[in-house]
């Protein structure tokens, strides 16, 4: 049995928790603020539940991301380079990542939009990361060429 813990991979598993506690936040958040309609005494909950519990995981998670990718690099591989999934997943997660540092002014304002906005990035930068082989990989850029050895016939 191999107890030896890598860096990498418990940045890993840091960056899947971190994400897994925003993505079940983000639709807690979402049930308060339909509670929030009817009820005086709730006012404000989501947009505070919002502001400490999703935002600062979805922060975490790109910092542990960024780390991630170092760490990547440092070992070797390059995500950048093995296909274009890491391009959309990049661009889903900043988008996600700024759009979600907004999302409580609305939510205290009882607009709802950018929260279902943020969770279905969620749902799209998840399934980017699941599904890489739909986004195809890149060309080598070097042919492989089999090398056979012959053997010449000696005369006896």
């Amino acid at each position: 049995m191999n107890l030896k813990l890598e860096a990498i991979n418990l940045v890993r598993w840091l960056h899947f928790v971190v994400l897994a506690v925003g993505g079940g936040a983000t639709v807690v958040t979402l049930l308060l603020s339909g509670f929030e309609e009817g009820r005086e005494d709730l006012r404000g909950l989501a947009a505070t539940v919002w502001s400490k519990v999703v935002a600062w995981s979805f922060r975490l998670a790109l910092i542990a991301g960024i780390a991630l990718l170092v760490l990547s690099l440092q070992a070797g591989s390059n995500p950048l380079k093995d296909g274009h999934y890491f391009h959309i997943k990049l661009l889903l997660v900043l988008v996600l990542v700024g759009l979600s540092e907004m999302t409580p002014k609305a939510l205290a304002a009882g607009k709802r939009g950018s929260a279902l906005i943020v969770l279905v990035l969620f749902l799209a930068t998840s399934f980017t990361v699941f599904n890489k082989g739909l986004f195809g990989t890149r060309a080598k850029t070097s042919v492989d060429v089999p090398v056979t050895a012959t053997v010449s016939a000696q005369p006896r």
